[in-house]
C-alpha cells in the first residue's frame, strides 16, 4: 500500500503549466494547464498505488494458471514491493541529479514496458521479473511526481499538493482490489497489467505538454553499495524463508542464505557509516531518536498490513467461495476506512498531537489484528472478518500519515523529502519481510494441519509432496488435481473439505503471530516513539 508522503522541500518553481509568481496577489492563482498537469501527476500516483493491491485478489487465478503454490505466487507482490521500497530513496536522488521531468519519463516507460511484459508472461518467473522492472519504474516515478506536483502549485497551496498525492494514493489502494477483481472475473488478471499501459502513456503525454519546470540539479552521488547490500540481504532472507518450508530449516542452503543475509546487513551498517552524507540513510538522520523510533514502529506494523492485504482476499475466495469482485468488495472495510481516515489524520494530528493520534492508530491496528486472529477460521463468515478489517483500516489511516509527519518534522526542513523516502523504505521493507515470514508460517502450519486432519479423519497418511500441493485444489491447480486423483476415491471428497479447513486454520495461525507483532509495534510506539521530544524541540 502506498503510504502518505511528506511534502518535500523544493526550491524550484514551475515556469509553464504551473507558474508561481513572486507577487503576493498572484500566489493563489493557478496558471492555465496546471489542472491538467496535476491530473497527469495524479494518474502516475494512481497506477503505482493501484498495483500494490489490485493483484491480491487475482493471486488465486495466477496460482491456478501457472500451477504454483501460495508460497511462490506471493513473490508477485513481494518482488514489486521490495524493489520499489529499496529503490525509492535512490530514485529521489536520481531525480535531483538528472531532473524530475526526465526521470519521470524514464520511470513511466519502464513501468509501462514491464507492465506489458507482465501481461504477456508465459510463466511465473517472467511475471516476477516483470514486477521487479515495474518496481524500478515506480521508484523513479514516485519522487519525481512528488517534486513536480509541489512545484506546479504556488507555495500557498502546498497543502493541496500533499492532499492530492495522499488522496489519489488512498483511492488507488482502496479501489485496487475492485479493479483487479472486476478485470480478473470479466477478462483475465493480465488486464490488470494492460490497464497500466494507456494510463502511463496519457500521464507522460500530458506531462510532456504541460509540465516544464526549472530545477537546480544536484551533484550528490548515490550510495550504490549500501543499496546493493541491503537489497541483497533482504532478497536472500526472503528466499531462505520461502525455501525453508520445502528444504527444511536446517538445510545447508537455507542456513547459508541466512548467514550471508546477516553478513550483508552488518556490512550495510559499516557501508552507511563510511558513506557519510551520501549514505542511503545518512548518520545524522538515523541518529535522531524520534525518527529512529518512527522507522522502527513503521517497520514492525507494516508486516501486519501487508499480511492482511494478501491473506484476507484469499480467505474470501478459497474459504467463503467469493468471486474476485466480491473479494475486492470484501476488502472495502479496511481499504476504504484507510483512505477516508487518512484525510482526517492531519487535522487530528494538529489538534491532538502525535502521541494521541499515533497511539490510537497503533492501538487499533493491534486490536484489528487480535480480532482477526480470534475470529478468522473454518467457520468464520464475512461479518467476523469485517470487524477486524475495519479496526485495522482506521488504525492504519491514523497511523501512517501521523507517524510520517512525526518522522519528517523530527528533522531539519531540508531533510523533509529524504525523510519521507526513508520512512517509505522502512514501510515497504517491513511489509516485504513480514509477508515472507507470514507466508512461511502459513505454508508450514497449513500443510502440517492438513496432514494431521487427513490422518485422524480418514486414516490415510499424506506424503510431503501431497501436503504441499493439495492446497492448490482451492485454486484449481493441475498438481492438486493429479494428487487427488491418486488418492482413494472414498476419501477424495472428505479430503477436499479437510483441505479447506486446514487452509483456514493456517490463515488463523498466521494472524495469531501477526497479532503478536502488532502488539509489539503498539508497545514500541507507546514506550519509545511517544516519549521522544516533540517535533519543534527536535528541530531545535
Amino acid at each position: 500500500m502506498a503510504p502518505p508522503v511528506a511534502a518535500p522541500a523544493v526550491s524550484f518553481r514551475a515556469v509553464q503549466g504551473g507558474t508561481a509568481t513572486d507577487d503576493a496577489g498572484d500566489d493563489d492563482k493557478l496558471a492555465p494547464g496546471t489542472i491538467m498537469a496535476l491530473v497527469a501527476m495524479g494518474l502516475g500516483v494512481f497506477v503505482i498505488a493501484n498495483d500494490f493491491t489490485a493483484l491480491n485478489v487475482a493471486l488465486p487465478a495466477i496460482e491456478g494458471d501457472f500451477d504454483v503454490d501460495v508460497g511462490s505466487v506471493q513473490w508477485v507482490i513481494n518482488a514489486y514491493a521490495l524493489v520499489f521500497g529499496m529503490a525509492i530513496v535512490s530514485g529521489g536522488r536520481i531525480a535531483d541529479m538528472f531532473g524530475r521531468r526526465r526521470v519521470f519519463f524514464v520511470g513511466s516507460i519502464l513501468f509501462a514496458v514491464f507492465s506489458a511484459i507482465g501481461a504477456a508472461a508465459p510463466d511465473l518467473g517472467v511475471l516476477i521479473a516483470a514486477r521487479v522492472g515495474m518496481g524500478i519504474g515506480g521508484a523513479l516515478m514516485w519522487p519525481a511526481i512528488l517534486g513536480m506536483t509541489f512545484a506546479a502549485l504556488p507555495e500557498s497551496k502546498a497543502g493541496l499538493a500533499g492532499g492530492l498525492i495522499l488522496g489519489v494514493a488512498g483511492v488507488g489502494n482502496a479501489i485496487g482490489p475492485l479493479i483487479g477483481g472486476a478485470l480478473t472475473e470479466a477478462l483475465s488478471w493480465r488486464w490488470i497489467f494492460i490497464l497500466n499501459v494507456p494510463i502511463a502513456a496519457f500521464a507522460m503525454f500530458v506531462t510532456w505538454r504541460k509540465v516544464h519546470q526549472e530545477q537546480d540539479l544536484s551533484n550528490e552521488r548515490i550510495d550504490y553499495a549500501g543499496m546493493a547490500a541491503i537489497s541483497a540481504a533482504l532478497v536472500l532472507l526472503l528466499v531462505a524463508l520461502d525455501q525453508a518450508v520445502d528444504w527444511g530449516w536446517t538445510d545447508a542452503r537455507v542456513l547459508a542464505m541466512l548467514a550471508v543475509s546477516l553478513v550483508l546487513m552488518v556490512s550495510f551498517a559499516f557501508i552507511e557509516r563510511r558513506a557519510g552524507e551520501r549514505a542511503l540513510i545518512p548518520p545524522d538522520v538515523i541518529a535522531n531518536r524520534r525518527f529512529r523510533a518512527a522507522c522502527l514502529t513503521v517497520l514492525t506494523l507494516s508486516a501486519v498490513f501487508f499480511s492482511a492485504v494478501l491473506y484476507v482476499p484469499q480467505f474470501f475466495e478459497k474459504i467463503l467461495d467469493y468471486t474476485t469482485v466480491e473479494a475486492g468488495l470484501g476488502m472495502l472495510p479496511m481499504l476504504a476506512a484507510f483512505a477516508i481516515t487518512s484525510f482526517i489524520a492531519g487535522p487530528l494530528y494538529n489538534r491532538l498531537g502525535m502521541r494521541i493520534v499515533v497511539g490510537a492508530g497503533t492501538a487499533l491496528i493491534a486490536v484489528g489484528s487480535v480480532l482477526l486472529a480470534i475470529l478468522i477460521g473454518p467457520d468464520a463468515g464475512f461479518a467476523d472478518v469485517a470487524v477486524g478489517l475495519l479496526a485495522l483500516g482506521i488504525g492504519c489511516g491514523l497511523f501512517y500519515p501521523s507517524v510520517t509527519t512525526a518522522a519528517v518534522t523530527a528533522l531539519d526542513v531540508a531533510r523533509s523529502s529524504l525523510a519521507g523516502g526513508i520512512v517509505y523504505m522502512f514501510q515497504i521493507a517491513g511489509g516485504a519481510v513480514g509477508l515472507g515470514v507470514s507466508t512461511a508460517i502459513f505454508t508450514s502450519s497449513s500443510e502440517d494441519k492438513l496432514g494431521d486432519l487427513v490422518s485422524s479423519e480418514t486414516g490415510l497418511t499424506l506424503t510431503g509432496h501431497e501436503q504441499a500441493v493439495l492446497h492448490g485444489s482451492l485454486a484449481g491447480t493441475d498438481a492438486a488435481a493429479k494428487a487427488l486423483a491418486e488418492l482413494p476415491a472414498r476419501a477424495a471428497g472428505e479430503i477436499q473439505t479437510l483441505v479447506s479447513d486446514s487452509f483456514a486454520l493456517g490463515v488463523q495461525t498466521t494472524f495469531r503471530v501477526i497479532a503478536v507483532v502488532a502488539v509489539a509495534g503498539f508497545l514500541v510506539a507507546v514506550l519509545d516513539l511517544a516519549r521522544t521530544p516533540d517535533p519543534e524541540s527536535a528541530r531545535g
